[in-house]
C-alpha cells in the first residue's frame, strides 16, 4: 500500500475540502491519573477543533508532560477518557492511536540508521511504502533537502529536531502533540524550528495541543490556552486573558 491517497487526503483537507463534523477532533473528558495514591492529573475536560492550535501552559511540574502522555497513551489514565473524531480512544489499538496523535517530545528520539531509514520506520510498520518522491519532499519541506542518507548521529539537536516532525508527518497524524519541542535547542535552532513548525501547523491545517512554559512562544502559536496548575486546569480562553492570570510559569 502506498501514501499517495493519505497524503492526497491531507491536501484536501488543508484546502478545506473536508465532511462538515460538529465533533472536536480531540476531546478529552475529565481525564484523571493517580500513582500511589497521588494525583497527578485530575478531571482535566477541554476539547480541539479541526485546524485549531490549543496551548498548555503551566509551571514545571503542573502536569503538561503528564497530559501528553495520557493523550497518546504512554500512560493509562485512572479516570476519564479521550476521544478521537467521536471515537473513544480506548477502542483504537494504541500503535494506531499513535500514529494519529503525533508526538514531538522536547528531546528528539532517533532510532539508530540514518534519516531515511527513520522516516520509513512507521510506513513500513504498517505495511506501507514510503516513496522516494515523498521522502524527498518532506525532508525538503523541514529544510533538509539532500539528509535521507545521512547518519543520524551525525546531526546537530536542531537537525535531529527537524527529522523528528518530518518522522511525525509521514505518519499524516490527524492531531500534533507538541512538548515543548524548542526547549532544548540553542536559541538560533530554536527560532528555526519554531518557525518551521508554525508554518506547516499553518499550511496543512492542523490541530495541535502545544505545551510550553514560555507564554510568549504560546501566543505564537494559539490563540486559545488552559492552564494547569498541580494536574488540575485552572483556567481556560483566549491566550491574551491566560498569560496574565494568576501566576506566571517558572
Amino acid at each position: 500500500m502506498h501514501l499517495h491517497s493519505r497524503f492526497e487526503a491531507d491536501a484536501a483537507h488543508a484546502g478545506g475540502r473536508q465532511p462538515a463534523n460538529p465533533e472536536p477532533i480531540l476531546r478529552a473528558e475529565r481525564l484523571s491519573r493517580s500513582v500511589d495514591g497521588r494525583p497527578l492529573i485530575e478531571d482535566v475536560s477541554f476539547a480541539i477543533e479541526r485546524a485549531e492550535v490549543l496551548a498548555v501552559i503551566g509551571a514545571s511540574g503542573a502536569g503538561k508532560t503528564s497530559l501528553l502522555r495520557l493523550l497518546n497513551r504512554l500512560d493509562e489514565p485512572t479516570g476519564g477518557t479521550v476521544f478521537l473524531n467521536g471515537r473513544d480512544y480506548r477502542s483504537i489499538a494504541p500503535a494506531e492511536l499513535r500514529r494519529r496523535l503525533g508526538m514531538l517530545l522536547q528531546q528528539p528520539f532517533l532510532f539508530p540508521g540514518t534519516v531515511a531509514q527513520n522516516l520509513e520506520f512507521g510506513p513500513s510498520s504498517r505495511g506501507e511504502e514510503l516513496s522516494v518522491g515523498q521522502l524527498d519532499r518532506t525532508l525538503e519541506r523541514v529544510g533538509l533537502k539532500g539528509y535521507a542518507d545521512r547518519d543520524v548521529r551525525r546531526l546537530s539537536g536542531g537537525e535531529a529536531q527537524r527529522v523528528s516532525l518530518a518522522r511525525t508527518l509521514v505518519n499524516a497524524p490527524d492531531v500534533l502533540l507538541l512538548d515543548e519541542p524548542t526547549s532544548a535547542l540553542d536559541e538560533a535552532s530554536r527560532r528555526d524550528v519554531e518557525q518551521l513548525i508554525c508554518d506547516i501547523i499553518a499550511e496543512r491545517q492542523l490541530s495541535c495541543l502545544f505545551v510550553t512554559h514560555d507564554h510568549e512562544q504560546a501566543a505564537r502559536f494559539a490563540e486559545r490556552a488552559l492552564r494547569l496548575e498541580s494536574g488540575r486546569v485552572v483556567a481556560t480562553g483566549p491566550i491574551s486573558e491566560i498569560s496574565h492570570a494568576g501566576q506566571n510559569p517558572r
